[in-house]
């Protein structure tokens, strides 16, 4: 079994960014600018935005943080979106999710530029990712794919079975491994809460993305031997034994599922890191065309 490391992996994609950085810099060129929005103070949100700052200091990039109060009106938010929209030292920026429930979040993605919108949610890149045309790939299942080629995980020909239907993960997911390209090329079934017969299905899988959100879902007896893994859940499960009271959790049952598994990613390490790289890629990509 073979630990599908993306912690180690983002590591060398973020000291490939800082390079092509620093050529930029040198060539007197414009330097990425990334920006977040964070509304309210979730803590979870909070960790991810300061974790994305982070990794734009580690590569050279410019990082603006615009924080906003959780009380926020629809309206003052979309000012706020327009404003960054109109900002060209900005190359790219995010809206941090999820949104307080006053907030109507299809209208706030549809606020960002799509010459903007690294996170690849916006619905003009959305639909040029379904064509396979060049555009900002949503940066989980970016990473993703980056993590299977440079590992080498073949995927060409395989049945692939993705768990869960989200806009962020599961559907680009399904469309991406699909696709006639390098890492692609799959059979891919896309399944959810209404599918029945789920381990029939997953028994048959050469290649498993799960991203349902339910801490250790998938279990060893749900899976065939030399089956590839990707966890893409993280979920705090309550643990008196641990410091802090909690534990983080895939959506993989690690234990029983790590020793049937060919490669596997862990939860934390795997897939998150993978994430903020990509963004990162996104950004530079981003900036490039602004040239």
């Amino acid at each position: 079994m073979i630990l599908l490391d993306g912690k180690a992996t983002s590591n060398t994609i973020k000291d490939e960014i800082a390079e092509e950085v620093s050529k930029l810099k040198a060539l007197g060129k414009k330097t990425p600018h990334l920006a977040a929005v964070l509304v309210g103070s979730d803590g979870a949100s909070m960790t991810y935005v300061n974790s994305k700052v982070k990794a734009c200091e580690r590569v050279g990039f410019k990082s603006t943080l615009v924080k906003l109060e959780e009380s926020i009106s629809e309206e003052a938010l979309l000012k706020e979106i327009e404003k960054l929209n109109n900002n060209i030292d900005i190359d790219g920026f995010i809206v941090q999710l999820p949104l307080p429930k006053h907030i109507d979040e299809q209208k706030v993605i549809m606020a960002v530029h799509p010459d903007k919108d690294v996170d690849g949610f916006h619905p003009t890149n959305v639909g040029k990712m379904a064509l396979n045309l060049p555009t900002f790939l949503p940066a989980t299942p970016y990473g993703i794919l980056e993590l299977l080629e440079r590992y080498n995980v073949e995927t060409s020909g395989k049945h692939v079975v993705v768990i869960g239907r989200s806009h962020i993960v599961g559907e680009p997911m399904s469309i991406l491994l699909a696709q006639k390209r390098k890492y692609g090329n799959a059979t891919v079934t896309l399944t959810h809460s209404r599918t029945k017969n789920l381990k029939e299905i997953t028994l048959q899988a050469d290649m498993i993305v799960a991203a349902l959100g339910i801490p250790e879902f998938l279990t060893g007896e749900m899976v065939k031997d030399n089956v590839v893994i990707i966890d893409v859940g993280i979920t705090r499960v309550d643990d008196t034994t641990k410091p802090r009271g909690y534990r983080l959790a895939g959506d993989v049952h690690f234990e029983s599922v790590s020793k049937k598994a060919s490669y596997i990613t862990p939860v934390p390490g795997g897939v998150g890191p993978m994430t903020i790289a990509m963004l990162l890629k996104n950004t530079l990509l981003a900036c490039s065309r602004n040239d």
